[in-house]
């Protein structure tokens, strides 16, 4: 038997990297998986397809996170489909870096839109549904930069305090309908993101770290499994850093 036996998750932004591993771990742990990404492309076909190998449910939604319209549609769409949903990692997310004072406006609201507005509009759409099902287990996706600012990354780290946030209050809501929401926060994980960094900015984070490796996305899904199963039952309004020790 697996910690996720019957249970439905939605994953926001699951077609690759965090999101993908998430939605592995989550099928191979037993769970239908009802996954969203900007397009379902080819990337998003193969990551339905491996998840199909574990034998159970999974569907891809093209939809755009930071649409509240969008989201309330996808989100009817997937109880039309799967009838209910147990789990939901906001995990969408995006990067437009730059200093404070070189900043565009676009570039603060795309971040904040996709970042933390995408974690409202999934939050507002899928309570309800937890409330009827008197539970729930609701995990945001945030990172060591909401923990500790990032240069030339005021946008992205507001986003992600503002996700640790979000659960906490989330968390006091609704406690007494028997759904849990806690956060994640990665550090330095080796995936395509930070691959185009230059070796000499890999080596300076791995100075950082005491168990001196980067993260796999796997560490984080694994976290996520633990937060999106009964094994966390008593665990609301938490964060839980997986960083190697390069925050704590």
């Amino acid at each position: 038997m697996g910690l996720l036996d019957g249970k439905t998750a939605l994953i926001t932004g699951a077609a690759r990297g965090i999101g993908k591993a998430i939605a592995l771990k989550f099928a191979s742990e037993g769970a239908d998986i009802a996954f969203t990404d900007l397009v379902i492309n080819e990337a998003a076909q193969q990551t339905i397809t491996e998840i199909a190998a574990y034998g159970h449910k999974v569907k891809g939604y093209a939809s755009n996170a930071a649409s509240f319209e969008e989201s309330q549609k996808v989100v009817e769409e997937i109880m039309a489909e799967f009838g209910r949903i147990d789990i939901l990692v906001n995990n969408a997310g995006i990067t437009k870096d730059g200093l404070v004072m070189r900043m565009s406006e676009d570039q603060w609201d795309a971040v904040i839109a996709v970042n933390m507005k995408s974690a409202f509009n999934f939050l507002h759409a899928v309570v309800p549904v937890m409330a009827k099902q008197r539970g729930g287990s609701i995990i945001n996706m945030a990172s060591i930069a909401g923990q500790t600012g990032n240069p030339g990354q005021v946008n992205y780290s507001a986003t992600k305090a503002g996700l640790i946030a979000m659960a906490k209050s989330v968390a006091k809501e609704m406690g007494p309908r028997g759904i849990r929401a806690n956060s994640i926060a990665p550090g330095y994980i080796i995936s395509e993101m930070t691959e185009v960094l230059p070796q000499s900015v890999k080596d300076e984070f791995l100075h950082l770290i005491p168990l001196k490796r980067g993260g796999l996305p796997e560490d984080i899904a694994n976290a996520a499994l633990f937060l999106a199963s009964d094994l966390s039952s008593y665990i609301t309004g938490q964060l839980i850093a997986v960083n190697g020790g390069m925050y704590c």
